[in-house]
């Protein structure tokens, strides 16, 4: 709706200048036949015939303005891409209107002496970052590698914005998160020197601004015992209901992929997002999969160290049975050269824990059971935890010893 206003309002303005040329050159023109005996100027034109020529050089400027807006509306190209091109005639038409001006006084030849004396100058001057960025302009203007309205990316610069204006000196952007961490448009405005564009990569997020799509991904984390056809579905309706006017736009369907981790499985569901709305899109993604998940049975969430939210909640649960245990409840510190444990842990995960212990300490000790018939004790719960002190160098462990062996068994069934 906003390009339609603009380039209506575009259209409209540019007839208005071509018809008040017109009526500013049919004038003069008139005026200079009917009253031929107006002074001449040095060139042999009177003031009459220069302000037809002047007001000529702007009406053909105008009149290429609109013809370039029509011809790219009939390719089916944004307004602005018009809008861009028609600067560039009229900038042209300035420097004509200039030469004009120079030739009606008679100064031409004058005006070509002062550019050859100071050629040398301007030519260094050309060299520097102004007459440089105007170049990148004018590159810009007639290439249109990115248009205002399109989002972009400085990868060098680290910067990601919407093009808000491109301006002869300066590209405007609309800056793209920075103070927050989300792909969004902060409403702070960014001026990238035009000169820069020349030695900068720059990605187009929406290079074709009638459908500004890309790919995006959602990851979702479920257990190894979860249904794994019911989590894909939940995820897959949750990405149709979402972005299903996308979906009619691109004709493209959502589909998952997954990859396996130490607790659990990767579902990653990747789908065609708006690039402006890509935050908003997955918060909305995300927030009806959590809630199709918690009301799903055979779905669980898996968490590090914890390996699911429902196995927390049995963990919660099976602590309240074994507080009973009156055994059970005692801590003792326990010297790891007695505790006999088989089950294999990975390395990642054991340093990965003991990094943790190192900062915060062991926030809750281990299971074990007395082997009755030696000085050696069997683990029940707490296997990571273990070897994650062991790694850290511990002769001790604080332990729970568990004088009941199927309540600890039980623990240990929820717990590392």
């Amino acid at each position: 709706m906003q390009d339609v206003v603009r380039k209506r309002t575009y259209i409209q303005s540019t007839l208005i200048a071509i018809v008040g040329w017109g009526v500013l050159y049919g004038v003069a023109t008139l005026i200079d036949k009917l009253f031929p005996g107006i002074p001449k100027l040095q060139s042999g034109m009177s003031i009459a015939g220069l302000v037809a020529l002047l007001a000529l050089i702007l009406i053909t400027a105008e009149f290429l303005a609109l013809a370039s807006q029509l011809l790219l509306r009939r390719k089916k190209k944004p307004p602005v891409e018009g809008m861009m091109v028609g600067r560039i005639y009229r900038l042209a038409a300035v420097f004509a209107a200039i030469l004009g001006l120079a030739y009606g006084f008679g100064k031409l030849a004058t005006f070509g002496t002062f550019f050859s004396l100071f050629g040398g100058m301007l030519l260094g001057w050309s060299l520097q970052a102004p007459v440089s960025g105007i170049a990148a302009w004018v590159l810009v203007s007639l290439k249109r590698p990115f248009r205002p309205g399109d989002r972009i990316q400085f990868p060098n610069l680290g910067l990601v914005g919407d093009v808000h204006d491109t301006g002869v000196m300066y590209t405007m952007l609309n800056q793209v998160g920075g103070t927050i961490g989300s792909e969004e448009a902060v409403g702070r405005y960014i001026l990238v020197p035009n000169a820069m564009l020349f030695s900068q990569v720059v990605i187009n997020y929406t290079v074709t601004q009638d459908s500004p799509y890309m790919l995006d991904e959602v990851i979702t984390r479920i257990t190894f015992d979860s249904d794994w056809e019911a989590a894909e579905r939940i995820l897959l309706k949750a990405a149709v209901d979402i972005t299903s006017d996308i979906i009619k736009a691109t004709g493209v369907e959502p589909y998952i992929r997954s990859d396996m981790y130490d607790y659990g499985v990767y579902l990653r569901l990747r789908y065609q997002t708006r690039v402006k709305n890509r935050a908003e899109i997955a918060y909305l993604i995300n927030k009806r999969i959590f809630q199709e998940i918690q009301g799903t049975s055979t779905v669980d969430l898996a968490i590090p160290y914890v390996y699911s939210y429902r196995a927390g909640m049995d963990r919660r649960t099976a602590d309240k049975r074994v507080s009973d245990d009156i055994e059970a409840k005692k801590v003792k510190d326990i010297e790891i050269s007695l505790i006999r444990s088989d089950r294999k842990v990975e390395r990642a995960d054991i340093e990965a824990l003991a990094a943790g212990i190192a900062e915060k300490g062991l926030l809750q000790p281990i299971m074990v059971a007395k082997d009755p018939k030696s000085d050696s004790y069997d683990i029940l719960a707490g296997h990571l935890r273990l070897e994650a002190c062991r790694h850290l160098g511990w002769k001790t462990i604080p332990a729970i010893v568990a004088e009941n062996r199927l309540v600890g068994n039980n623990l240990s069934q929820v717990s590392q």
